[in-house]
């Protein structure tokens, strides 16, 4: 059987360290906006049909929720002296550049002013057609707030998956040298498994954290996920092959 000649014409394309990093960048932004997306998305149809009575009320109380659990268990933090104070300042700034720069703000209190229908023009009709999906707008709003409120909880969060991991790799790889002195059986198998689920670990703390319709102290999503990922670790570490 004749051997397949290779076409010339085709070259492996091979990204480099540049463009690796920028198509990385635009996945996590990519997952933050749909983790975003969601979460109004969620709240809007939790306004329709599971706390109906709350309101606007649910998105505001998700926000003092948020900075209370800053105020009251994480008052230090090796990015920020104040990590409470910085979670504001995020959500504040969020704010400022999204609604208050674009002019979004104004143009939802000019749609709101109610207008006489015999003053003319089309304000009425724009007050009318906004004003049943008004508490719509202003809930996207606050859930962004409590969006970037949260973003700030988990890059504070970050080194707490440093440290887990850390340890770790350390205690992998002396697992590896007991296997390796000790005449142990490698797993390829088992080594690609936990070496591609140590991200996808990561990024799926943060989608999930971010797009909870409802409060929960950020412990009960960072330790858990930070155990995984120490554990991803340890296990890549452990069955690294013997011999390099």
């Amino acid at each position: 059987m004749a051997e397949a000649v290779a076409d010339p014409r085709r070259r492996e394309v091979r990204q480099g360290l540049v463009s690796k990093t920028l198509t990385t960048l635009a996945q996590g932004v990519q997952w933050l906006l749909l983790a975003l997306l969601f979460s109004i998305l969620t709240e809007w149809v939790g306004m329709v049909f599971w706390w109906p009575e709350e309101g606007l009320q649910h998105s505001r109380s998700m926000l003092e929720a948020e900075i209370g659990y800053l105020d009251s268990d994480f008052r230090r933090s090796i990015v920020t002296s104040s990590p409470a104070e910085f979670a504001k300042t995020v959500a504040d700034k969020t704010y400022t550049v999204l609604f208050e720069f674009t002019g979004l703000v104004d143009l939802i209190s000019w749609m709101s002013d109610p207008t006489a229908p015999d003053e003319g023009g089309g304000k009425f009709w724009i007050h009318t057609l906004f004003q049943p999906v008004a508490e719509c707008v202003i809930a996207a709003m606050q859930v962004t707030q409590v969006f970037s409120v949260r973003l700030a909880i988990l890059t504070l969060a970050m080194p707490v998956f440093a440290l887990f991991g850390l340890v770790a790799l350390v205690d992998g790889f002396v697992k590896r040298d007991l296997r390796r002195w000790g005449g142990g059986r490698e797993s390829s198998f088992v080594y690609h498994w936990a070496k591609r689920s140590a991200m996808p670990l990561l990024v799926l703390s943060w989608v999930i954290y971010l797009a909870l319709p409802f409060s929960l102290h950020p412990t009960f999503i960072v330790l858990p996920f930070a155990t995984l990922f120490a554990l991803s670790v340890a296990v890549t570490a452990s069955t690294f092959k013997k011999y390099l």
